[in-house]
Order: C-alpha cells, then structure tokens, then sequence
C-alpha cells in the first residue's frame, strides 16, 4: 500500500529496457534500476520529470497511489 513506481509496467507495456530509460534521460543506472523494482524511498522532481518527458507520459502514469485501510 501506499504510493508504488510502475515504470517496469510501463516499460513492458512500450517494449523498453532499463537501458533506454538511462540513455534517453541521462539519469544513473541505479536512479532507474530502483525506480523499476520500486525499492526508492525517495524521488527528485526532475528524475520524475526527465522521466515523464522520455516516455512522453504523466506523473500520474508513474506513480499510483493506494489508500491504506485504517
């Protein structure tokens, strides 16, 4: 629960490596590796950004926020 990275899905879904992701948007290998396995804690606005631009999509399509049950 909470707020998940689905960039692997989207990968997936536009036939995509890891590797386009870091040389289309210049950021480091491991910036996107734990963007793709959703093990980041935290995000920078222009990580989100560069990404976004790169796959020509939303922040909304990146990140998914679910409500957790109180």
């Amino acid at each position: 629960m909470g707020i998940h990275c689905r960039l692997s899905t989207i990968l997936g879904e536009k036939r995509l490596k890891m590797a386009d992701v870091v040389r289309g948007t210049g950021l480091a290998r491991d910036t996107v590796r734990n963007l793709f396995y959703d093990t980041t804690r935290r995000v920078d606005y222009d990580v989100l950004e560069k990404i976004c631009e790169f796959l020509e999509c939303g922040l909304e399509d990146i990140l998914e926020y679910t409500k957790k049950d109180c």
